[in-house]
């Protein structure tokens, strides 16, 4: 039986499945393994499955040119370097779609809770400051019949989209690498806009983009400046496509109202000024944790390692010139 490593702790079901199929190692105690201590564990494993944060580069597949297949649970794969992978022969695999719908309601939600201060509301009221009414107490802006702003229109952008649209009559404007058919702007009500028009006319800017060189620190100092005093910010995407230590100094000193992120640069670290601004929401990167999106995932990265080694055709590949 072909042998495969997962690099972190998973739902029991998943591993007695790939049980039926393969010499499975797992990691009992869901450590956090250095990019050297992975390299060692890889060795004499065919397949693996990482969760999304193990860097599969270079160095580590030419330390282990037995490694056929990289499966990993997550829709973004910033983490492995695709062309290396590629060049090696080595199939690589993600999770889209299933998480679609799950990570349009987390961003939804975080927008609104950015826009209506709610993190603001519950520190102030734990902290025992709530004494009286005020007029003033905590006013945020209006979600409803507002601009939604959405960079990076893809299924979740799209999802996200809808429901600001058809829920909440917001007006909705984007910017993408191209342009949607007009089939499928028209039933979200979506225009297409420059980055620079979408940064200026936005009330609620959502970045649903993925990560690449080229988007790295797409929203820093300048775009920011480019917002509306009263905007909000919300980042779903990846971690450094957002300038993190520029948009604390933007939320410190007013250049836009509020942020909401669930992805940061360097994660699990998070910029330390990010921490001292009360105007940012932050959330531990669970835009997809529903047990069901997340069974799905495993599901799915399971069903492509299982393909991927026993000669069948994996459902969702990266790079399928591989499989030719």
């Amino acid at each position: 039986m072909p042998s495969v490593l997962v690099t972190r702790e998973i739902f029991p079901e998943t591993l007695q499945r790939l049980a039926r199929h393969f010499q499975v190692t797992p990691n009992e105690g869901d450590l956090t393994w250095a990019p050297g201590a992975l390299a060692q564990r890889l060795a004499g494993h065919e397949g693996v499955l990482v969760a999304g944060g193990e860097r599969i580069d270079a160095a580590l597949l030419d330390a282990n040119p037995q490694l056929k297949a990289v499966c990993n649970m997550a829709v973004g794969y910033n983490n492995i370097d695709v062309p290396a992978c590629t060049a090696r022969g080595v199939l690589v695999t993600n999770t889209p779609d299933v998480l679609t719908e799950t990570t349009a309601d987390f961003g939804f939600a975080l927008m609104m809770a950015t826009a209506r201060r709610i993190a603001e509301g519950e520190h102030y009221l734990r902290a025992g400051k709530w004494t009286r009414w005020s007029y003033d107490l905590l006013t945020g802006s209006d979600v409803h019949g507002a601009t939604l702003g959405i960079l990076g229109m893809g299924r979740i952008g799209q999802g996200i989209a809808r429901r600001g649209a058809l829920g909440f009559g917001m007006q909705v404007i984007y910017h993408n690498r191209s342009r949607l058919p007009a089939d499928q702007e028209a039933p979200i009500h979506a225009r297409y806009v420059s980055k620079e028009e979408l940064l200026r006319e936005a009330d609620h800017l959502v970045l649903v983009l993925p990560y690449s060189p080229a988007s790295h620190h797409a929203i820093g100092a300048g775009e920011l400046a480019l917002m509306k005093p009263t905007a909000t910010l919300t980042n779903i995407a990846r971690g450094g496509i957002v300038d993190d230590a520029a948009l604390a100094e933007a939320l410190k000193q007013g250049t836009i109202a509020a942020a909401g992120l669930d992805v940061f640069e360097g994660e699990p670290s998070v910029h330390p000024a990010l921490l001292q601004v009360p105007n940012v929401v932050l959330t531990p990167h669970i835009a997809s944790a529903t047990v069901r999106t997340r069974r799905a995932m495993a599901d799915l990265a399971a069903d492509n390692l299982i393909a991927a080694l026993t000669g069948g055709r994996a459902p969702t590949p990266v790079n399928p010139e591989v499989m030719a």
